[in-house]
């Protein structure tokens, strides 16, 4: 009796220590997966205000820069989804996470608009060719088939609450260099300023670098029954099976909500040129926006657990569609701020549950776990093409003095993404019904 006392109370130990396990592996990689986006796209999505001043340059030129990322990491995806069939994530993201660190010492340099382009090419491929399919595939080995939208809800729901409490901090950052009377700020303040701020994510990727090398294990992410583990596959069988339509339609369904998703960098801007809200106040703003992606993503995604993934998708898209209807034709140009406020909280409602959604369709379309990897790969050289011409579309039609008319003109180029997403979520889901 004794003996089997002490047996129970080892295996409940063991169970409480695989849990705990498990519960660190899963905040080890939402750490990673927004530590290692916090310099390239965090940082100008939330302190653009500043960037441009203490740099001095253009939406269009952030464009440009911008633009040098996404086509070198329309090329990093395809071959970092083999990297991630071959290779342990542990070391593919700390090495990533490393690299890009570097960057963020070279910016703190105030480099030219060529640095910046050059800088953001460098950044497509240490973001993207050792990272972004080792995360997603160890994400969804995390999970299980019944819960595919909460584990990556849960991941990019960290990701959102980890970027938004790095943001606030940043944001701190301003009142405690600019003097009291913000009309006084000079251009070595905004200088100085963003050198901190950069200096701190900087030092963040570092740190979560470190932390990934010594708790994420090998284990978390192998396949863990004898049926995956014998599972293998010929060239031509993963050629017949990422060439199948439902990964087509999955690929265009994240061309449209990442191009929503990427017109979410000139929200605070949006505030400061259409609202007259100071560099200070349009930074908080983009802050608030961000702690909205933890709580959608994460509640959105176990939603979608409880019913359909592709129906929460299908939703979301007309709830941002129906935000850039009102901002883009005006509608609410007449009425108090806070209706446009709370248009862009919906939106950003919306845009943040997608992004925790859209790899869990991976699970509906039924992937082989093995391969998992490259057609991640497959699915972003497509799906993340935004990269390229977001960033571009939004500086040529905002131009260097944006007004409410501009912006009116972005949205209404943008809500033809959404108007996309509808139709491409409809006909996925028609797929992998057959």
């Amino acid at each position: 009796m004794f003996i089997g006392e002490i047996a129970v109370t080892l295996n409940c130990n063991s169970l409480v220590l695989k849990s705990q396990h498990k519960t660190l592996s899963i905040i080890t990689l939402i750490l990673a997966g927004e530590a290692i986006f916090l310099l390239p796209f965090i940082l100008m999505r939330v302190f653009r205000p500043i960037i441009r001043e203490a740099l001095v340059i253009t939406d269009l030129e952030i464009g440009k820069a911008q633009a040098f990322y996404g086509i070198t990491a329309m090329v990093s995806y395809v071959f970092g989804g083999f990297l991630a069939d071959k290779w342990e994530p542990r070391k593919l993201i700390s090495i990533s996470l490393i690299f890009t660190s570097l960057g963020g010492v070279y910016m703190t340099q105030m480099p030219s608009f060529q640095g910046l382009q050059i800088l953001y090419g460098f950044w497509g491929v240490s973001t993207i060719l050792l990272f972004w399919a080792a995360l997603i595939k160890a994400t969804r080995l995390w999970g299980n088939a019944d819960n595919q939208g909460l584990s990556f809800g849960l991941l990019d729901g960290g990701r959102g609450a980890f970027a938004a409490l790095i943001a606030t901090f940043g944001a701190l950052i301003p009142s405690l260099i600019f003097p009291e009377d913000s009309t006084t700020v000079t251009l070595e303040d905004k200088t100085k300023t963003l050198q901190y701020i950069i200096g701190f994510k900087t030092s963040v990727v570092l740190m979560v670098a470190f932390l990934v090398w010594k708790v994420l294990p090998d284990a978390d992410i192998k396949p863990s029954n004898a049926k995956e583990s014998s599972f293998r596959l010929h060239y031509s069988e993963i050629l017949n099976i990422v060439i199948k339509p439902k990964v087509f339609f999955h690929a265009i369904i994240i061309v449209c909500a990442y191009s929503t998703y990427k017109v979410t960098d000139v929200y605070a801007t949006y505030a400061k040129d259409v609202w007259d809200y100071s560099i200070e106040e349009a930074s908080k703003f983009g802050v608030i926006i961000q702690w909205i992606r933890p709580f959608a993503a994460i509640s959105i995604g176990w939603l979608a657990d409880k019913f359909v993934t592709s129906k929460a998708v299908l939703i979301c898209f007309v709830l941002i569609l129906l935000g850039y209807v009102l901002l883009g034709f005006g509608a609410l140009e007449n009425v108090s701020i806070l209706f446009s406020v709370l248009t862009f909280f919906l939106m950003a409602i919306g845009i943040y549950a997608m992004r925790g959604l859209y790899f869990a369709l991976i699970e509906e379309a039924k992937t082989p776990l093995l391969i998992t990897g490259t057609v991640i790969g497959i699915i972003s050289f497509l799906g993340y093409t935004p990269d390229i011409f977001m960033s571009l579309i939004s500086g040529y039609i905002l131009g260097e003095s944006p007004t409410i008319e501009d912006y009116q003109a972005l949205f209404k180029v943008v809500m033809f993404f959404p108007l996309i997403g509808v139709f491409a979520t409809m006909v996925f889901r028609s797929l992998v019904k057959d």
